[in-house]
Protein backbone atom coordinates (compact mmCIF):
# COMPACT_ATOMS: atom_id res chain seq x y z
CA UNK A 1 0.00 0.00 0.00
CA UNK A 2 1.44 3.52 -1.39
CA UNK A 3 1.98 5.85 1.96
CA UNK A 4 0.14 9.42 1.59
CA UNK A 5 2.29 12.24 2.00
CA UNK A 6 1.95 14.52 4.71
CA UNK A 7 1.10 17.69 4.03
CA UNK A 8 3.68 20.38 3.47
CA UNK A 9 3.18 24.12 5.51
CA UNK A 10 4.27 27.69 4.87
CA UNK A 11 3.57 29.69 7.89
CA UNK A 12 3.37 33.52 7.62
CA UNK A 13 4.84 33.46 11.83
CA UNK A 14 5.17 37.80 12.02
CA UNK A 15 5.82 38.88 15.86
CA UNK A 16 7.15 36.44 18.46
CA UNK A 17 4.21 37.55 20.53
CA UNK A 18 1.92 35.48 18.63
CA UNK A 19 3.17 32.78 20.79
CA UNK A 20 1.55 34.16 23.85
CA UNK A 21 -1.18 35.77 22.51
CA UNK A 22 -4.78 34.98 21.31
CA UNK A 23 -5.65 36.06 18.00
CA UNK A 24 -6.80 35.00 14.85
CA UNK A 25 -3.34 33.78 13.73
CA UNK A 26 -2.20 31.73 16.48
CA UNK A 27 -6.15 30.12 16.29
CA UNK A 28 -5.70 29.06 12.99
CA UNK A 29 -2.15 27.84 12.99
CA UNK A 30 -3.49 25.23 16.00
CA UNK A 31 -6.43 24.67 13.77
CA UNK A 32 -3.92 23.35 11.86
CA UNK A 33 -2.13 21.36 13.80
CA UNK A 34 -5.69 19.67 14.95
CA UNK A 35 -6.37 19.25 11.15
CA UNK A 36 -3.47 17.59 9.41
CA UNK A 37 -2.04 13.98 10.37
CA UNK A 38 0.70 13.58 13.47
CA UNK A 39 3.41 13.88 11.76
CA UNK A 40 6.14 11.75 13.10
CA UNK A 41 8.67 14.31 13.32
CA UNK A 42 8.77 18.42 12.13
CA UNK A 43 11.56 19.28 10.27
CA UNK A 44 11.53 23.46 10.38
CA UNK A 45 13.24 25.88 7.79
CA UNK A 46 12.93 29.45 9.92
CA UNK A 47 13.94 32.37 8.63
CA UNK A 48 15.83 33.16 11.42
CA UNK A 49 18.96 30.75 11.51
CA UNK A 50 21.13 31.96 8.57
CA UNK A 51 24.21 30.48 7.85
CA UNK A 52 27.27 29.85 5.58
CA UNK A 53 26.85 26.14 4.42
CA UNK A 54 24.17 23.91 4.95
CA UNK A 55 23.38 22.88 8.82
CA UNK A 56 21.03 20.78 10.90
CA UNK A 57 20.38 20.81 14.59
CA UNK A 58 21.36 17.33 16.17
CA UNK A 59 21.52 17.92 19.56
CA UNK A 60 19.14 15.39 22.09
CA UNK A 61 17.56 18.12 23.75
CA UNK A 62 17.15 21.87 21.24
CA UNK A 63 17.40 24.57 23.86
CA UNK A 64 14.73 27.31 23.32
CA UNK A 65 16.41 30.45 21.76
CA UNK A 66 14.87 33.74 22.37
CA UNK A 67 16.72 35.99 19.54
CA UNK A 68 14.29 38.96 19.93
CA UNK A 69 14.21 41.97 22.57
CA UNK A 70 12.00 44.53 24.22
CA UNK A 71 9.03 41.59 25.02
CA UNK A 72 7.62 40.95 27.94
CA UNK A 73 9.07 38.51 30.35
CA UNK A 74 6.64 35.77 30.14
CA UNK A 75 7.42 35.85 26.23
CA UNK A 76 11.31 35.37 27.35
CA UNK A 77 11.00 32.87 30.04
CA UNK A 78 8.77 30.55 27.69
CA UNK A 79 10.39 27.32 26.83
CA UNK A 80 9.53 24.94 23.96
CA UNK A 81 11.37 21.35 25.02
CA UNK A 82 10.69 18.95 22.31
CA UNK A 83 13.48 16.42 21.65
CA UNK A 84 15.72 16.31 18.44
CA UNK A 85 15.53 13.41 16.36
CA UNK A 86 18.43 11.52 14.94
CA UNK A 87 16.93 9.62 12.46
CA UNK A 88 15.53 12.86 10.94
CA UNK A 89 18.90 14.58 10.78
CA UNK A 90 20.01 11.47 9.08
CA UNK A 91 16.92 11.43 6.78
CA UNK A 92 17.25 15.23 5.62
CA UNK A 93 21.09 15.26 5.13
CA UNK A 94 20.27 11.41 2.99
CA UNK A 95 17.50 13.47 0.68
CA UNK A 96 19.78 16.55 0.20
CA UNK A 97 21.96 15.68 -2.39
CA UNK A 98 22.90 19.07 -3.82
CA UNK A 99 24.80 19.91 -0.94
CA UNK A 100 26.83 18.35 2.19
CA UNK A 101 24.88 18.88 5.07
CA UNK A 102 26.94 19.87 8.68
CA UNK A 103 25.45 18.25 11.85
CA UNK A 104 24.95 21.54 14.50
CA UNK A 105 25.36 20.68 18.11
CA UNK A 106 25.02 24.87 19.04
CA UNK A 107 22.05 26.34 17.52
CA UNK A 108 18.67 24.98 18.77
CA UNK A 109 15.33 26.28 18.19
CA UNK A 110 14.48 29.73 17.36
CA UNK A 111 11.59 32.12 17.36
CA UNK A 112 10.67 31.07 14.26
CA UNK A 113 9.99 27.76 15.04
CA UNK A 114 8.96 27.58 17.94
CA UNK A 115 6.66 30.49 18.61
CA UNK A 116 4.24 28.72 15.81
CA UNK A 117 4.83 25.42 17.14
CA UNK A 118 3.89 26.06 20.85
CA UNK A 119 0.15 26.67 19.28
CA UNK A 120 0.24 24.49 16.93
CA UNK A 121 1.67 20.77 19.20
CA UNK A 122 1.54 22.32 22.94
CA UNK A 123 2.06 19.12 24.14
CA UNK A 124 5.76 19.64 23.28
CA UNK A 125 5.61 15.81 22.69
CA UNK A 126 6.76 15.86 18.61
CA UNK A 127 10.70 15.94 17.69
CA UNK A 128 11.54 18.72 15.81
CA UNK A 129 14.64 19.46 13.74
CA UNK A 130 15.81 23.11 12.20
CA UNK A 131 17.66 23.19 8.62
CA UNK A 132 19.43 26.35 7.77
CA UNK A 133 19.62 28.98 5.23
CA UNK A 134 22.45 28.54 3.43
CA UNK A 135 22.99 32.24 2.06
CA UNK A 136 25.77 31.82 -0.17
CA UNK A 137 23.21 30.79 -2.66
CA UNK A 138 20.63 32.13 -4.67
CA UNK A 139 16.94 31.76 -4.68
CA UNK A 140 17.29 28.69 -7.52
CA UNK A 141 19.56 26.86 -5.05
CA UNK A 142 16.89 27.30 -2.02
CA UNK A 143 13.82 25.90 -4.07
CA UNK A 144 16.23 22.90 -5.62
CA UNK A 145 17.22 22.36 -1.74
CA UNK A 146 13.55 22.46 -1.28
CA UNK A 147 12.99 19.51 -3.93
CA UNK A 148 15.10 17.50 -2.17
CA UNK A 149 12.74 17.02 0.93
CA UNK A 150 9.77 16.06 -0.77
CA UNK A 151 11.01 12.45 -0.30
CA UNK A 152 10.36 13.53 3.58
CA UNK A 153 6.86 14.28 2.98
CA UNK A 154 6.25 9.71 2.32
CA UNK A 155 7.91 9.39 5.57
CA UNK A 156 5.38 10.93 7.95
CA UNK A 157 7.70 13.85 8.49
CA UNK A 158 5.87 17.20 8.45
CA UNK A 159 8.38 19.88 6.54
CA UNK A 160 7.94 23.37 8.13
CA UNK A 161 8.46 26.60 6.21
CA UNK A 162 8.83 29.54 8.71
CA UNK A 163 8.85 33.22 7.32
CA UNK A 164 6.76 35.75 5.85
CA UNK A 165 6.03 36.12 2.33
CA UNK A 166 6.27 39.98 2.88
CA UNK A 167 8.26 41.37 5.46
CA UNK A 168 9.76 44.61 5.36
CA UNK A 169 10.19 46.14 9.14
CA UNK A 170 11.70 49.50 8.24
CA UNK A 171 8.77 50.35 6.52
CA UNK A 172 6.09 48.77 9.62
CA UNK A 173 3.56 50.56 10.92
CA UNK A 174 1.51 50.29 13.95
CA UNK A 175 -1.77 50.23 12.44
CA UNK A 176 -3.68 47.31 11.50
CA UNK A 177 -6.28 48.87 9.62
CA UNK A 178 -3.52 49.76 6.91
CA UNK A 179 -1.73 47.78 4.87
CA UNK A 180 0.58 49.38 2.28
CA UNK A 181 -0.33 48.76 -1.90
CA UNK A 182 2.68 47.60 -3.17
CA UNK A 183 2.59 44.72 -0.11
CA UNK A 184 -0.80 43.74 -0.96
CA UNK A 185 0.23 44.02 -4.22
CA UNK A 186 2.86 41.23 -4.00
CA UNK A 187 0.93 38.83 -1.38
CA UNK A 188 -1.66 38.52 -4.10
CA UNK A 189 0.50 37.97 -7.03
CA UNK A 190 2.18 35.39 -4.93
CA UNK A 191 -0.71 33.51 -4.50
CA UNK A 192 -1.87 33.50 -7.90
CA UNK A 193 1.27 32.23 -9.15
CA UNK A 194 1.10 29.54 -6.57
CA UNK A 195 -2.51 29.08 -7.89
CA UNK A 196 -1.10 28.20 -10.62
CA UNK A 197 1.70 26.87 -10.09
CA UNK A 198 4.58 29.21 -11.67
CA UNK A 199 7.38 28.90 -9.37
CA UNK A 200 9.47 30.50 -11.66
CA UNK A 201 8.00 33.80 -11.27
CA UNK A 202 7.81 33.04 -7.12
CA UNK A 203 11.84 31.99 -7.12
CA UNK A 204 12.92 35.14 -9.56
CA UNK A 205 11.33 38.04 -7.58
CA UNK A 206 14.18 40.05 -8.42
CA UNK A 207 12.07 40.38 -11.87
CA UNK A 208 8.60 41.78 -10.99
CA UNK A 209 9.76 45.37 -9.85
CA UNK A 210 8.96 48.07 -6.66
CA UNK A 211 6.33 45.81 -5.18
CA UNK A 212 8.49 42.86 -5.02
CA UNK A 213 11.97 44.45 -4.43
CA UNK A 214 9.92 45.90 -1.23
CA UNK A 215 8.41 43.05 -0.31
CA UNK A 216 11.43 40.63 -0.74
CA UNK A 217 13.44 43.19 0.76
CA UNK A 218 15.95 41.32 2.96
CA UNK A 219 14.63 38.06 1.62
CA UNK A 220 15.45 35.85 4.78
CA UNK A 221 11.76 35.56 5.26
CA UNK A 222 10.46 34.67 1.95
CA UNK A 223 13.05 32.15 1.07
CA UNK A 224 11.26 29.17 3.25
CA UNK A 225 8.60 29.83 0.92
CA UNK A 226 10.83 28.32 -1.69
CA UNK A 227 11.71 25.12 0.31
CA UNK A 228 8.16 24.70 0.57
CA UNK A 229 7.09 25.09 -3.02
CA UNK A 230 9.76 22.63 -3.68
CA UNK A 231 8.84 20.39 -1.56
CA UNK A 232 5.17 20.39 -3.09
CA UNK A 233 3.91 18.21 -5.97
CA UNK A 234 1.98 19.18 -8.98
CA UNK A 235 -1.68 19.33 -8.41
CA UNK A 236 -1.96 18.43 -4.81
CA UNK A 237 -4.08 20.52 -3.23
CA UNK A 238 -3.58 23.95 -2.05
CA UNK A 239 -5.27 25.81 1.21
CA UNK A 240 -4.19 29.53 2.24
CA UNK A 241 -4.97 30.66 5.45
CA UNK A 242 -4.18 34.35 7.65
CA UNK A 243 -4.45 36.00 4.33
CA UNK A 244 -3.90 39.39 5.40
CA UNK A 245 -1.21 42.01 5.27
CA UNK A 246 -0.51 44.01 8.98
CA UNK A 247 1.66 46.25 10.23
CA UNK A 248 1.11 47.91 6.66
CA UNK A 249 4.43 45.47 5.43
CA UNK A 250 3.62 42.12 6.58
CA UNK A 251 2.07 39.51 5.40
CA UNK A 252 0.95 36.73 7.47
CA UNK A 253 -0.37 34.93 4.75
CA UNK A 254 0.03 30.65 5.26
CA UNK A 255 -0.31 27.98 2.56
CA UNK A 256 -0.50 24.43 2.89
CA UNK A 257 -0.45 21.98 0.10
CA UNK A 258 -1.81 18.68 0.24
Amino acid sequence: METKSMPVLFIGHGSPMNAIEDNEYNRTWRKIGQTIPRPKAILCISAHWETRGSLVTAMPKPKTIHDFYGFPRELNEMQYPASGSDWLVDQTIQALKITEVQKDLNWGLDHGTWSVLATMYPQEDIPVVQLSLDRTHDADWQYKLGQGLNVLRKEGLLVLGSGNLVHNLRMAIFDDTIAYDWAVEYDGQVRDWILAGDHESIIHYEKHGKSAALSVNSAEHYLPLLYVLGASEPREPITFYNDKVMMGSMSMRCVQFG
